[in-house]
């Protein structure tokens, strides 16, 4: 079974088990894929698909690669929008769309992102039930980043892909137990988030910090406790100060 087949039928048992989704978003490997479209749109389920260069897209003048089809966009038509926060600030793009042509009664489109330091461009398949803002297309590829980084931070703090196994119910309990792993440390920051707050001088306990707190306390406990809590108290505070540099300039080149 490929990976797209693999999402699909994850998909499907999802929504058959009474659950609803409104957007589904992925990289190339699933945005290339014709059938795992077709069965979103099948479902009235809006995508957001990465998808290459080189795919070829239908308009109402014909059909076209995707970088082709770039070079006909007007300069008026880009505009500038964040795809989120980021720890350096927003992460600003240039944005297009083109609408595809659609036999069906929804709406198909080219998303075309455009890095404004590289000019670099990436390009996304779009679909949705009814009419949507280009606002609304940005922040569904956005959310892709908050997935990487979940699977980045799995794989440095939880041993995600550590496994040395070639059976499935192994490698289910190894990915079990490091989702556990990674999940304790996200309610552990969130929980002492919302019971102590810290001051505003401190970023938020991250699962890097409290990992690292946890070692010093449990795992290898320090006669020296305090010197260790206020070396924690010390990157937090550095790292905000960090962050509110980074949205200030950012602010300050807006405006």
């Amino acid at each position: 079974m490929t990976t797209p087949e693999l999402a699909r039928a994850m998909i499907e048992r999802f929504l058959d088990s009474g659950h609803h989704v409104g957007w589904v978003t992925g990289d190339e490997v699933y945005g290339g894929n014709p059938k795992l479209r077709a069965a979103l749109e099948e479902r009235g389920i809006g995508y957001v698909l990465a998808v290459a260069c080189s795919a070829e897209v239908t308009t109402g003048a014909g059909t076209f690669r995707a970088d082709a089809l770039v070079k006909k966009v007007p300069k008026r038509a880009w505009q500038k929008l964040s795809a989120g926060r980021g720890p350096k600030g927003h992460r600003f793009y240039d944005w297009a769309v083109i609408d595809l042509a659609d036999p069906m009664p929804s709406h198909l489109q080219l998303l075309i992102r455009r890095n404004r330091t590289t000019s670099e461009l990436a390009y996304y398949r779009c679909y949705s039930p009814g009419p949507v803002p280009l606002t609304a297309l940005v922040r569904v590829a956005g959310s892709r980043w908050r997935a990487e980084e979940t699977f980045q931070s799995e794989k440095g703090l939880a041993g995600l892909d550590e496994h040395q196994v070639r059976r499935y119910p192994s490698w289910s309990r190894w990915v079990t137990l490091a989702m556990l792993a990674h999940a304790f440390l996200a309610v552990a920051g969130a929980d002492e988030h919302a019971r102590h707050p810290g001051p505003a001088d401190l970023v938020p306990l991250s699962c890097n910090e409290i990992q690292r707190l946890f070692i010093t306390v449990a795992v290898q406990p320090l006669h020296d406790m305090a010197h260790r809590l206020g070396w924690s108290d010390w990157r937090r505070r550095h790292q905000e100060r960090s962050r509110t540099s980074h949205y200030r300039r950012q602010a300050a080149q807006r405006a």
